[in-house]
């Protein structure tokens, strides 16, 4: 029997030790305010895969396991865990937690929660991946039963955050809420998880109050008693709020702003890498494009056309004029910080605007052709204005394309509704393994998280083969190599066209003490107002 993780009681025991505020301690902690472009598209925590959304649901709802600062795996809701089997790791579970609502937390928690993320309504089967079955054991025992070897499950199970099965019971929510309906559920706008804060009020694009929770069972670095977060979607108004004090910090400031910030002195600007690419996806299924002039046909199946559509691409003309070099250039979907990258998977298709033309015509579109672009205006940073300035270069070869943008909240669900024929995406990675990128993005759309934003529904079949293997190879220099020829197949058939990864400077007050991280959350469990 193998141990995977030992720490476990005496973080379980400083954690209880911790827990407990009085009201007279919470009453004189502070207020953490701080913004965003983006809004959180649902309370529910199975039902969305946004990472922004995901970042923020960590302060109310938790998962068996999470990262320290580290992005290493460290106990949450399990104290420690053990492989019975190459199949079966089994979980010992926290005892004492509550819930918001006071229920106490219990292995049928778990079971409960892991089924509903497992649901097809749940957009979070990517991290049930591999998954058969939870089982309990006893009320703080659970054996997760996989289908077959999974080398990143715990990584997986960073984002299964636990709900309270009778709450979920009590208030129709036992499936997540479905992102292509507009029917809710209860847990769309309310939550009750066992985290160091609880939900006070959520208005849809104003503002996210939450409230500290007394009962914790952990410990925050800070003393902060109260979050709000306000989503500002215009950039000008954004950075007016942080220096006008109205907010605490600012996630995405825009890169034409940062000097201004950088020289404020009651300011300070923190850097870092995301592990979040941008790219474009085009339809690859369709027999014939809506909105297109092209009509019986597809012209994004011919590779060609693809090809050209990146070589058309000025990419570092967008670094520096779009980014103002906020911006690392990459020729792969997945970024450095990601196992699996590769220098060889990560070489562009040069810029070259002649042989984007040459290669029209080849494709039998010597004059071009129409096509609507869908992008976001308030997801990623600079996300309109780099939509904007690729228009214009695919209208200098022939392609017209015609810009459509709306906001986060529409703009997600469209696209899982298969609707864009072209869409800029921008994709982090959670588990830190390319496992998460190539199955979601690449992988023959079938069931669970196989192809669940594989928006263009690009289908190959030696690709698939590849992924499955990744999937359940546990020797690392086979998955390693494996990773690699499914990059590299990837690249040569143009099945997305890579932009950049995000680079994330965060703008702050100077008396604001937190830790930058590479998947752009803001982990409330570190933030200090000094």
């Amino acid at each position: 029997m193998k141990l995977f993780r030992t720490a476990a009681l005496a973080l379980s025991i400083v954690g209880l030790a911790a827990g407990g505020l009085s009201q007279q301690a919470l009453a004189q902690g502070k207020t953490f305010k701080w913004a965003s472009q983006g809004e959180l598209p649902t309370w529910d925590p199975h039902s969305q895969n946004n990472a922004l959304s995901n970042g923020v649901h960590a302060y109310v709802y938790e998962s068996l396991v999470y990262y320290d600062k580290k992005f290493e795996i460290e106990p949450m809701l399990a104290t420690r865990w053990e492989q019975r089997s190459n199949t079966t790791t089994r979980f010992f579970l926290r005892r004492g937690v509550k819930f918001h609502d006071g229920a106490a937390f219990t292995a049928d928690d778990v079971v409960f929660s892991i089924n509903r993320a497992m649901d097809r309504l749940s957009n979070f089967t990517i991290y049930t991946q591999g998954i058969d079955r939870a089982v309990k054991v006893d009320d703080f025992t659970v054996d997760i039963v996989l289908s077959a070897p999974n080398p990143v499950l715990l990584r997986q199970l960073t984002e299964l955050r636990i709900m309270n099965k009778a709450w979920a019971e009590k208030n129709n929510s036992v499936r997540p809420k479905d992102t292509r309906s507009p029917d809710e559920n209860f847990a769309h706008r309310n939550a009750n998880g066992t985290g160091p804060f609880s939900l006070k009020q959520w208005q849809a694009d104003v503002r996210t109050v939450l409230v500290r929770n007394p009962n914790w069972w952990g410990k925050l670095e800070g003393d902060i008693a109260e979050v709000i977060y306000t989503p500002i979607k215009s950039d000008a108004t954004r950075t007016a709020a942080l220096l006008s004090g109205d907010v605490d910090m600012v996630l995405d400031p825009t890169p034409q702003d940062l000097p201004r910030l950088r020289q404020n002195t009651n300011l300070k600007v923190v850097d870092g890498a995301e592990n979040r690419t941008i790219f474009f996806g085009m339809d690859q299924s369709s027999n014939e494009i809506p909105g297109s002039d092209v009509k019986g046909k597809n012209p994004f199946k011919d590779v060609r056309v693809r090809r050209a559509m990146y070589q058309a691409i000025d990419i570092e003309g967008i670094r520096r004029s779009i980014m103002r070099g906020q911006a690392q250039v990459t020729g792969s979907i997945i970024a450095p910080q990601v196992y699996g990258w590769t220098e060889s998977s990560d070489r562009r298709l040069p810029f070259d605007q002649d042989a984007a033309r040459k290669l029209l015509a080849e494709a039998g579109y010597p004059n071009g052709f129409e096509f609507t672009l869908d992008c976001p205006n308030n997801r990623y940073i600079n996300d309109e204005e780099i939509c904007q300035a690729v228009t214009a270069m695919w209208n200098r070869v022939g392609l017209k394309a015609k810009l459509k943008t709306q906001p986060m909240a529409t703009y997600f669900p469209m696209l899982l509704r298969f609707e864009p024929s072209v869409y800029l995406l921008g994709w982090g990675v959670p588990t830190f393994d390319a496992l998460y990128s190539l199955q979601s993005l690449a992988r023959t759309k079938a069931t669970g998280a196989d192809g669940n934003y594989n928006i263009g529904r690009y289908s190959n079949a030696e690709m698939d083969r590849i992924i499955d293997r990744i999937k359940v190879e546990t020797d690392d220099l086979i998955r390693k190599r494996l990773i690699n020829d499914a990059l590299m197949l990837h690249n040569r058939e143009v099945a997305h066209i890579p932009l950049h990864n995000q680079v994330i400077p965060w703008a702050m007050k100077k008396s604001v003490d937190l830790t930058h991280r590479a998947d752009n959350r803001v982990d409330i469990r570190w933030v200090k107002l000094n």
